[in-house]
């Protein structure tokens, strides 16, 4: 019996993306499941079976129905595959070379990852209502992790870790990338040579299109938050996408 795969989770959420590239990039089979954050209906990540497998109620999380082993948090899920699977490339064995890309990873949540929580959740979820404190709070800390990344991580390297994406760029990506003119509209990269270089080679990386079509759906969000129609239509298009992909690897 083959072993079977699934992902839990949306196309729009970054986190889930990440992991879904890398299993494109790699020709895996998978299967995704539709997972509704933050709801405790039938469906949703804090219904009460899923919280029996994921007790922290997140996405994207990881099952592997044989063997009955489950994982949640993006950065354990794209190790472990990297691992399971030998996928040095992405992971590399080298100790030094893999506690470069562990280092961006922990620097990540509370870091990049409030591009997500400060730019653009603001942006769409007008229900949210964070306080000016906070927002404030959050694009400083933003702001500061994209110059380390500017005038440290890429200063002399192509991407995070060297010559080759790994990991830890499919990750930044997910964040940095939804950011630019071609999808939210929301942060201006021009003052940042560097990772706009960097956001032009990842742009390069197979499947980003087929990954990102949650995001050309939503479009510009600049001026206007997106309406919940607009952003459901966008995760059913990426859902499709996704299947087209799945289907060429199947071949």
């Amino acid at each position: 019996m083959s072993e079977e795969k699934i992902v839990y989770g949306v196309p729009f959420s970054q986190p889930v993306r990440s992991v879904l590239w890398l299993l494109l990039i790699k020709k895996m089979p998978f299967e995704l499941k539709l997972i509704n954050p933050g709801s405790s209906s039938e469906g949703g990540s804090r219904h009460p079976d899923y919280l029996k497998k994921f007790p922290t109620g997140t996405i994207p999380s990881y099952e592997e129905p044989n063997s009955g082993f489950f994982l949640s948090e993006s950065h354990a899920i794209l190790s472990y595959l990297c691992d399971k699977h030998g996928w040095q490339d992405f992971y590399p064995v080298n100790l030094e070379d893999r506690a470069r890309v562990n280092s961006y990873l922990h620097l990540h949540h509370r870091n990049v990852r409030e591009a997500s929580i400060g730019l653009v959740a603001p942006k769409v979820r007008k229900d949210l209502n964070f306080s000016e404190d906070f927002l404030k709070t959050s694009k400083a800390t933003i702001n500061k992790a994209f110059i380390a990344i500017e005038e440290g991580w890429l200063s002399e390297s192509k991407f995070l870790i060297g010559d080759k994406v790994t990991i830890a760029d499919l990750s930044a990506y997910v964040e940095i990338g939804q950011l630019q003119s071609q999808f939210t509209n929301i942060y201006d990269f021009n003052d940042l040579p560097n990772i706009n270089r960097w956001l032009q080679d990842m742009q390069k990386v197979e499947f980003h299109d087929e990954i990102h079509t949650a995001l050309f759906e939503l479009g510009d969000i600049s001026k206007e938050a997106p309406s919940m129609e607009l952003i459901k239509n966008a995760n059913k298009k990426a859902f499709l996408a996704l299947q087209e992909c799945l289907s060429k690897i199947a071949e």
